[in-house]
């Protein structure tokens, strides 16, 4: 069992907050008064000796931890400029009380600054509490930080980011650096979230761990560290039969590449043995291409199924086409009732006639998500978390859904992939995903750990091979650095 980070919704968060204050004598300004200490020492960390400060501060508990900060400065020697978007009676409890030691000693600018040329920005608008579109002042300041270009700390979370879904509507503001308080925000790590969080530091403001096992875990980031302990060596008298024969499946006229680039990858997953079934005009091609694959130039029902009978897992889709020759292979496919893959092509027929099975990985990316849900491709961004689970429920086994912080669903509790980068947005990377997952499958790993483990190594590959840019990588470019994860122990 691969250990891995539980990650929350705001909800919990805040009731893990309750629950401190209720059970550690201590008040939730004092929480804030702790918050704002981490911020002060981050801060420091990120902006020169006396450089201006521009704090931005809303209404709740993440404009108190603003005005925490701010006096901190000021008690430091530092006047920072702080612009308050909401005051008087929008104010209340602990956001208020901090309003009032800051104002006994600095004073706030009730009108945003037409330009910021210099300095470092802390975004103390919204934090979590959002649940509306911004607008107004609000907007209107995300706008301002975002033009300004200058080094951002946002508290807790970039405001105008969903905690629960990392979801952007309108805008939010674009930090280099998030403080995240008492526990990670799953809204963080998918969808938008990575694009705007930048670098995520946690502090748990002392709060005991006791009080978050209170909470269930229903959301996990996976660790590449406790991949590597789970990953043991062969034994010394192994063979190849004991790690499983993946049969990949497609490569349609035009697109013999990308089958060829999934069974590549299988291999350097560290399959036993890997065979294709693809267009004969494209058999030769793939063998002389990479000789240890073993390709076979399928016409139809008959040929594939005397092939398949002896593998150990399928991987469908790759290039595979939706003619009435992909469609007979997926049939066969799914008639074998053997542990499966199904991604691209694959997913796209299963679309038009859905069906259910427990024995497959469906590794769709959003668009293909949005054709299985019936529904569209901003839907699915919408709610990633949601999206997963539906597929999961609708068409059973295991679901990938792919893109920025991938997620994995077997039925419980949903996987986040925090690894990758976006040279990953590039023809052939999917079908290399799909090749570690059927290779993992081959060896022996459950459908949900075959899905952690092969999108982990995928993304770790991935991010090894962009040490001199992410633009122009290339799928095949993966491959050492997939075998390079697989030995590592």
């Amino acid at each position: 069992m691969i250990m891995v980070q539980p990650l929350f919704t705001a909800e919990q968060v805040r009731e893990i907050d309750r629950q401190a204050i209720q059970t550690l004598s201590i008040t939730g300004y004092d929480l804030m008064q702790r918050a704002g200490l981490v911020l002060f020492e981050q801060l420091k960390q990120v902006s020169a000796h006396k450089e201006a400060v521009h704090i931005f501060c809303g209404a709740g508990n993440n404009a108190g931890d603003g005005y925490v900060l701010a006096k901190l400065l000021l008690e430091s020697g530092i006047t920072p400029h702080v612009y308050a978007l909401s005051v008087g009676a929008d104010l209340t409890g602990d956001a208020l009380s901090a309003f009032k030691a800051y104002s006994q000693l600095g004073s706030v600018n009730n009108v945003l600054p037409t330009e910021l040329s210099s300095g470092v920005i802390v975004d103390a608008l919204i934090g979590t509490g959002l649940n509306k579109p911004l607008m107004g002042a609000y907007l209107d300041a995300v706008k301002l930080i975002n033009r300004a270009q200058l080094t951002t700390l946002a508290v807790d979370i970039p405001s105008g980011l969903n905690a629960d879904t990392g979801y952007v509507q309108d805008d939010a503001v674009r930090a280099d650096k998030t403080v995240s308080f008492i526990g990670l925000k799953r809204g963080l790590y998918t969808a938008d979230g990575p694009s705007y969080s930048g670098k995520i530091m946690l502090d748990d403001l002392s709060v005991p761990q006791s009080l978050f096992a209170i909470q269930p875990v229903e959301t996990e980031m996976l660790s590449l560290a406790e991949l590597k302990k789970n990953h043991q060596p062969r034994e010394k008298n192994s063979h190849k039969g004991d790690f499983g024969h993946a049969l990949m499946v497609g490569g349609d006229h035009g697109f013999s590449g990308a089958i060829r680039l999934a069974g590549e990858a299988a291999l350097r997953a560290g399959a036993g043995l890997v065979s294709i079934a693809t267009r004969k005009e494209h058999a030769a091609f793939i063998s002389v291409a990479r000789a240890e694959l073993m390709s076979h130039g399928i016409s139809g029902r008959a040929d594939f199924k005397k092939l398949a009978t002896w593998s150990t897992v399928l991987a469908v889709g790759p290039g595979l086409g939706q003619t009435p020759w992909a469609y007979e292979l997926f049939e066969v496919a799914l008639d074998l009732n053997k542990p499966m893959v199904v991604d691209a092509d694959g997913l796209n027929l299963l679309a038009k006639e859905p069906r259910k099975n427990n024995s497959w990985v469906l590794t769709p990316h959003p668009a293909e998500a949005a054709r299985l849900l019936a529904c569209t491709t901003q839907q699915v961004q919408c709610d990633r978390f949601a999206a997963v689970k539906q597929l999961q429920q609708q068409y059973g086994g295991v679901v990938v859904l792919k893109g920025s912080g991938s997620l994995i669903c077997g039925g419980g509790n949903v996987y986040v992939c925090a690894a990758g980068n976006p040279g990953m947005a590039s023809g052939g990377m999917g079908d290399v995903l799909t090749g570690i997952i059927a290779a993992l499958l081959a060896q022996g790993s459950s459908l949900i750990e075959a899905a952690k483990l092969g999108v982990m190594v995928h993304s770790v590959a991935a991010d090894r091979a962009i040490a001199s840019g992410e633009k122009g990588l290339l799928a095949s470019d993966l491959m050492p650095y997939i075998k390079e994860l697989m030995n590592e122990y």
